[in-house]
């Protein structure tokens, strides 16, 4: 009956590693990223859920003839938040399943 101690054991710590999954995963909740375009002129701040929380632009920046400038500057700046909050994610998630082979992961 050794195996079903083994069994025990591996779920105990499976359970661990849950805890610990969930706590990282709400500690990244509460992460925020700031990324910027045009030399500061647009700042987005992301949460760690990628979850657009801040919306900046310098007035010297919006131009009635030119919008489609500002569009592309928001556009920029939250591509480049949410890839910083997609590095982090994978930086904060990846220590659980490192060495574990699971598919489609």
């Amino acid at each position: 009956m050794r195996g079903m101690g083994n069994m025990q054991g591996m779920m105990k710590q499976m359970q661990k590693m849950q805890k610990k999954m969930a706590q990282a995963q709400e500690e990244l909740g509460e992460e925020r990223i700031e990324a910027t375009a045009g030399g500061g002129m647009v700042t987005v701040v992301v949460s760690g859920h990628k979850e657009v929380l801040e919306v900046k632009i310098k007035e010297e920046v919006v131009d009635p003839e030119d919008i489609e400038m500002l569009q592309d500057l928001v556009l920029a700046a939250v591509n480049e938040a949410m890839k910083q909050a997609d590095e982090l994610t994978n930086q904060t998630m990846g220590q659980f399943t490192k060495g574990i082979n699971l598919p489609g992961f």
